[in-house]
């Protein structure tokens, strides 16, 4: 998506409820930003939203993937253009999701339970 916004989010969690197997549920956590916790969104009956408390980017399992890709990839690099920081960033994710297990690995919590 371009941009992160409300808008874009909503189409966001659309997506996600769609793959949610029927007569399951996702919880899906959640940082603060402002496009997270608007009313104005509409939550799919299939999903629950967790915001985590404000400033705690240790407890966000997104900031984990985050940070290996920085560490793998993306750091400490210079960039000719937004086109180059794009494409790299491409590259850096599917090499990433080349990792079976990757995400799960990195963002597995103790109280959520993973089940394939």
């Amino acid at each position: 998506m371009p941009y992160a916004n409300m808008q874009t989010m909503q189409i966001h969690l659309e997506h996600i409820s769609l793959k949610v197997p029927e007569g399951r549920h996702a919880i899906i956590v959640l940082d603060q930003a402002g496009w997270h916790t608007s009313s104005k969104l509409k939550r799919p009956e299939n999903l629950t939203l967790i915001s985590l408390p404000p400033a705690s980017p240790e407890l966000n399992p997104t900031e984990q993937v985050w940070r290996q890709l920085r560490e793998d990839h993306l750091a400490n690099r210079c960039y000719k253009n937004e086109e180059d920081i794009v494409n790299v960033c491409c590259e850096a994710w599917n090499a990433f999701e080349d990792k079976p297990g990757s995400i799960k690995s990195l963002c597995s919590r103790k109280w959520a339970i993973f089940k394939d």
